[in-house]
């Protein structure tokens, strides 16, 4: 009888066609008498299925598309299952000396390791280049010239948007985004042991900036509390945006993709994210993982199938996919790297990543920077009120 593993996936094409190319070449490898069956779902919708709702537990799926920042609530819930013992009776041969250290410690706690990486790229800057050389501009290194050089480029008469913004309240970009702007200012927003820590200088000018820059109609792409980052990332390929803070993942797909009206083109650069006037570039490491469910039915074939996505060959695969390859060998191969030339670059990207907290309730209070963002951008409320408010509510969140 054939098995079926159904595995539910972040809506986003190349996460759907890479892993279905990764299990069709596992199956003819293997000659193991199974298929596979994917769910795309968006953002919310897959954090309601498999965490909310607690399918991973009920044996409706085998393999999910996690984020690392909801890991520690799926762990928490007892959600996701141990990979440790898999790994030491059928061992991934050069786990964990080919991944870079940033992709592995986000998953690697209480005794155990929960996920595989699958889809990496920290939040960089990604540029036209051609709108750039054209205009004499170089990428800029903060955020003042970040808001002149939108603005320069800002012509929506010939279908071009300086920037866009990704403030769907989906507890996504707008959270990642913010973090990130108090970061480069040398501040920050949680203590070590994640305890908030929001009220401060540093985030009173990034709420400024991010509200000011929210309603400037002279630099921004209309309406960016209905784009999320995929949305945002699809304005670019499609020619609309001059430029974008946005993960690496985004400059790869414009890069590559068929649909793309830059593809192929040479008209796609990336640069390290803005920073403050007093401050450093920062990026953000938050990647995509395959996890096994705790209520899988078929855990022995499941792991089989990790491992085959974790190998050197189906890294690649789903890189050439349109995916971000985890592995270091993927990120200096020569043919991605033809076809996509700023790929090696991640790993300058990586040295200047930081990370979230890693807590159980990160997803609750990342809606409360969402509904503290559409506040600053709705009303003149002054931002260190609504910092002071967002505090409370966190504390008692995490209380």
């Amino acid at each position: 009888m054939t098995t079926t593993l159904r595995v539910a996936v972040r809506q986003f094409g190349p996460f759907e066609s890479g892993i279905v190319k990764q299990f069709d070449d596992f199956a003819a490898s293997t000659g193991v008498d199974a298929r596979i069956e994917i769910a795309p779902m968006d953002l919310n919708p897959l954090h309601d299925a498999l965490i909310s709702r607690r399918e991973l537990a009920g044996g409706a799926w085998d393999l999910a598309f996690l984020s690392t920042d909801w890991l520690a609530q799926a762990h928490a819930l007892g959600l996701v299952e141990n990979l440790l013992p898999f790994q030491a009776r059928e061992p991934i041969a050069d786990f964990p000396d080919a991944w870079s250290p940033s992709l592995l410690g986000l998953q690697s706690f209480d005794g155990g390791f929960w996920g595989m990486p699958y889809h990496d790229g920290p939040e960089c800057l990604i540029y036209r280049t051609d709108l750039f050389d054209d205009a004499g501009l170089e990428p800029p290194a903060t955020w003042d010239a970040f808001v002149s050089t939108a603005r320069r480029l800002h012509a929506p008469h010939k279908g071009v948007n300086g920037t866009a913004l990704a403030l769907f309240p989906d507890g996504h970009n707008g959270f990642y985004d913010f973090c990130m702007h108090v970061w480069s200012r040398n501040g920050e927003l949680f203590t070590r042991d994640g305890a908030p820590t929001l009220p401060g200088p540093a985030a009173c000018e990034a709420l400024d900036f991010i509200r000011a820059l929210a309603r400037d109609e002279a630099a921004l792409a209309p309406n960016a509390q209905a784009i999320d980052s995929v949305r945002s990332g699809l304005m670019f390929a499609a020619g609309e945006v001059a430029m974008m803070v946005n993960w690496f993942g985004f400059a790869a797909y414009a890069q590559t993709a068929p649909e793309s009206r830059l593809a192929g083109l040479g008209r796609v650069g990336v640069a390290p994210v803005p920073r403050g006037a007093h401050g450093t570039s920062v990026s953000l490491n938050v990647f995509w993982m395959l996890s096994m469910a705790s209520g899988s039915r078929h855990k022995d074939l499941v792991w089989r199938f990790m491992r085959h996505c974790a190998s050197a060959p189906m890294d690649r695969l789903a890189t050439l996919e349109g995916t971000i390859g985890t592995r270091i060998s993927t990120w200096h191969d020569a043919e991605v790297n033809a076809r996509i030339p700023f790929f090696h670059r991640l790993e300058a990207l990586h040295s200047v990543a930081r990370e979230l907290p890693r807590h159980a309730r990160l997803a609750d209070i990342s809606h409360v920077i969402d509904a503290m963002l559409a506040r600053a951008i709705e009303s003149d409320t002054p931002s260190d009120a609504l910092l002071s408010q967002a505090q409370a509510q966190i504390e008692e969140i995490v209380r």
